[in-house]
């Protein structure tokens, strides 16, 4: 039996779960719980009614730092007017100490998980970094936009926040 057809075969066996599809544009999100970068946990009711902007980045990826440096101030935007806002960061990288100290010295106040398997799955399964999700108030998938985002456009998401 040929190599692809035993692998096609053995993947349709495999019983994935439920968040195994990624919501498309309109769909609502499965949020799944995540385990925090020092400490906490962020819950799927914990999204109810607001603006999700979650961002896949890694700490070996230069547009991801200038990328980032943006979401921070969307993030400091979003509290300073206490709109119903919320960033979260989804690192590539395993290992937490680093993370952590990149995290620190770069003065990211958004929070960050190591939970990329469910993120992924329930946003999008897209390997490159940057990767930015934006999923509105009813918890819809809005889009997903690959790559970095100038300033100007990731500003303008504190507009579905300020929407009713």
């Amino acid at each position: 039996m040929r190599r692809r057809t035993w692998l096609a075969q053995a993947a349709a066996a495999v019983a994935l779960p439920a968040w195994a599809a990624p919501a498309q544009n309109g769909q609502p999100v499965a949020w799944p719980d995540v385990q925090l970068l020092g400490g906490g946990t962020l819950k799927a009711a914990d999204w109810q009614g607001r603006v999700g902007v979650v961002v896949f980045w890694s700490l070996t990826c230069p547009f991801c730092r200038r990328h980032n440096d943006h979401m921070e101030k969307l993030h400091r935007a979003a509290q300073a007017a206490a709109l119903p806002l919320t960033v979260l960061g989804v690192v590539r990288e395993r290992d937490a100490a680093a993370v952590s100290r990149h995290i620190q010295q770069q003065r990211y106040s958004f929070a960050n998980t190591l939970d990329q398997a469910p993120m992924a799955a329930a946003l999008s399964e897209r390997r490159m970094t940057p990767v930015t999700a934006v999923v509105d108030r009813q918890g819809r998938l809005k889009m997903v936009l690959p790559g970095e985002m100038f300033e100007e456009d990731v500003m303008e998401l504190l507009q579905l926040a300020r929407a009713a």
